[in-house]
């Protein structure tokens, strides 16, 4: 997997999967751009990662994207690879959702990837190659009674990389997805608060309960997500394309 000066652009790549992303791919010689809606929390990120740059944007505005992106190939040139991993719909127990509340998460999500995503598809078709990786959730194959609306983006995401992948194969674009299960991140923590209070149980209750439903006995880790991502985008993987590898330690036992 050689990533020596290749351009990757990592969305939400300050932290939880993105960071890890980034620190891998840094370490194997790309050139790495990360965003996140903060410079804060760019500037305490790349602290971490030498030799890396950053971008603030919100992600949910379609100018902010076209920003990002025009402002890595302006300084970077081609963006051989896109690891989008930023946005996360808020988990909301369904006696609390209102359309106010599912239009946020598609928002939050699915619009989050796709205003990044579609500038960047057709300028990688324009070069005639390029990765798009998209980091989904599980959230998407199984509906889950405090993650309707977050899962309905997932569905809807997973939806989109099978169809662009299937579009864009002959232009020599390669789209995958991978839907990570509960995984050692800031965004799960604050999902289980959401979860706590459907079950009325504590945060920690919450937790427990959960991985207890997972065969492997833990939650994935960052760094694991991140060695999938790395093969992906790699020719490794150069006849894998329009699909979505689940990643939940043989929770949702779906062929």
């Amino acid at each position: 997997m050689d990533y020596k000066d290749k351009v990757v652009l990592i969305t939400g790549g300050s932290k939880g999967i993105g960071f890890a992303c980034a620190k891998q791919f840094v370490s194997q010689g790309a050139k790495v751009i990360i965003s996140s809606r903060t410079q804060a929390a760019i500037d305490e990120a790349l602290t971490q990662l030498p030799y890396a740059s950053g971008f603030s944007a919100d992600l949910t505005h379609e100018d902010q994207a076209s920003t990002l992106v025009a402002y890595v190939q302006q300084n970077f040139g081609s963006i051989d690879v896109l690891v989008n991993s930023a946005g996360a719909a808020k988990r909301t127990p369904v006696a609390e959702l209102n359309p106010k509340a599912w239009g946020a998460a598609m928002d939050a999500k699915f619009f989050a990837t796709i205003n990044v995503l579609d500038p960047v598809i057709k300028l990688m078709a324009a070069q005639g190659e390029g990765v798009i990786i998209n980091i989904i959730g599980s959230g998407g194959k199984v509906a889950s009674p405090t993650h309707l609306a977050g899962g309905s983006a997932n569905a809807a995401l997973m939806l989109a990389t099978a169809g662009l992948g299937n579009a864009y194969a002959s232009a020599g674009i390669r789209v995958l997805g991978i839907n990570p299960g509960l995984t050692e991140t800031g965004r799960v923590k604050s999902g289980m608060e959401a979860e706590a209070r459907f079950l009325a149980v504590s945060v920690e209750e919450a937790t427990k309960k959960a991985v207890q439903k997972i065969p492997v006995g833990r939650m994935a880790r960052p760094e694991e997500v991140a060695d999938l991502v790395l093969f992906l985008a790699s020719d490794k993987a150069r006849y894998l394309t329009g699909t979505t590898i689940t990643m939940d330690g043989a929770q949702t036992p779906l062929i």
